[in-house]
C-alpha cells in the first residue's frame, strides 16, 4: 500500500509515543509493520535520494505535534507524547491533522509566520498551509525541483532539434569533452564527424592519452521517431568491422524495446543515450545550461545530535 501523508502519520505517531519514549526509526518500524509495508515501500526514499520517505514524513508529523505541545523531547533523539497529548488521546480522534492542530493559539501563531518552521529545519511552514497537506516540505521541494529539470530537459531537446545537423555534433564534442572524453576539444572535434565508416559518426579517445577508443554513432530523431533494432544492428556490425569493442549510440528521440535488449547480449560494450539521458547528461555536466539561482538548505545533523 501507499505510504500514508505526514497528517494522516500523525495519530499513530501520538499513540506510539504515549507509550512511553521512543525514537523515530522504532516508530517507523512499528508503523510499517501495522500497515503491513513491503521492504520496497519501507526502504522508499525521497526524489533527492537522502532519506527514507517514511522516517521524513514520520519526522514532520512529530515536528508539528512538538509545536502543537502534543509531544515533547526530553532526551537527545526521544520523544513521547505530553500530558497535552494524552489529554487528546484520550478524546479518541479519528484523526489528528493540522486543521486540527490549528484550534490551539500557540501552533496558530507558530503556523501563519511564514518564518516558523525555518527557525528549525530551514525551510517555511506557510508553503506547506498552501499546498494539499500531504507532502511534507521536503517532497514539495524536490517535486517543484522534478518539475523544473523536466521543463528545462524538454526545452533543451526542442532547441537541438531545431539547430542544425552541424550543431548535434558540436554539442556531442562538447558533452564528452565535459565527461572527461576525447581529450581536448580540438582532438574530440577532429575524430568525430570525420569517420564516414558505415554506421560510425566519430571516435573519440576514451582516456586523454588515447590508450583506448570510443566510436559514436548520433542520431537527431524527432520525437515519436524511435531508433530501432535495425539502426543499432548496423551500428554493431560496423564495430565488429572495425574490431572494436566500444560504442556510443546518441540519439534525441528514444530507442525501440528490442534495440535495447538487443545490446543487453552483445560481446561488445555499447551504450544507448536516449533524448531524456543526454539531457539529464547535459544538466549534469553544465552544457547548454547555466545556473541563475542557488538556494542552500540546512537541515539536522542527526550524527551530531545522536540519531533520531
Amino acid at each position: 500500500m501507499a505510504i500514508p501523508d505526514y497528517q494522516t502519520l500523525m495519530l499513530p505517531v501520538l499513540r506510539f509515543a504515549a507509550g512511553g519514549e521512543t525514537r523515530v526509526a522504532d516508530v517507523a518500524e512499528r508503523i510499517a509493520d501495522d500497515l503491513r509495508l513491503t521492504q520496497a515501500e519501507r526502504d522508499e526514499l525521497l526524489p533527492s535520494g537522502r532519506q527514507r520517505l517514511l522516517h521524513n514524513r514520520i519526522h514532520w508529523a512529530k515536528f508539528y505535534m512538538t509545536k502543537a505541545g502534543l509531544i515533547a523531547s526530553p532526551a537527545r533523539g526521544r520523544f513521547l507524547a505530553t500530558d497535552k497529548g494524552k489529554a487528546l488521546l484520550a478524546t479518541s480522534p479519528d484523526r489528528i491533522d493540522v486543521a486540527l492542530l490549528m484550534q490551539d493559539p500557540e501552533f496558530r501563531e507558530f503556523y501563519r509566520n511564514e518564518g516558523g518552521a525555518g527557525e528549525e529545519n530551514g525551510i517555511l511552514a506557510k508553503p506547506v498551509q498552501d499546498a494539499s497537506g500531504r507532502t511534507t516540505p521536503e517532497e514539495q521541494i524536490d517535486a517543484a525541483y522534478a518539475s523544473m529539470q523536466a521543463a528545462l530537459r524538454d526545452e533543451l531537446l526542442q532547441r537541438i532539434l531545431s539547430n542544425s545537423p552541424t550543431f548535434f555534433e558540436q554539442l556531442i564534442v562538447d558533452l564528452l569533452v565535459a565527461m572527461g572524453y576525447g581529450g581536448s576539444h580540438k582532438d574530440a572535434a577532429a575524430q568525430l564527424g570525420r569517420s564516414g565508416d558505415g554506421g560510425v559518426d566519430g571516435i573519440v579517445n576514451e582516456d586523454r592519452l588515447g590508450l583506448d577508443r570510443i566510436y559514436v554513432q548520433a542520431k537527431r530523431y524527432a520525437p515519436g521517431n524511435p531508433v530501432g533494432r535495425p539502426d543499432v544492428n548496423g551500428f554493431v556490425g560496423s564495430l565488429v568491422g572495425l574490431g572494436a569493442t566500444k560504442g556510443v549510440f546518441v540519439t534525441t528521440s528514444t530507442f525501440s524495446q528490442p534495440a535495447r535488449d538487443y545490446v543487453k547480449h552483445l560481446s561488445q560494450r555499447v551504450i544507448l543515450i536516449d533524448g531524456q539521458e543526454l539531457a539529464d547528461l547535459m544538466i549534469e555536466h553544465g552544457v547548454g545550461v547555466r545556473s541563475y539561482r542557488t538556494v542552500e538548505f540546512k537541515r539536522l545533523d542527526e550524527d551530531f545530535f545522536g540519531e533520531e
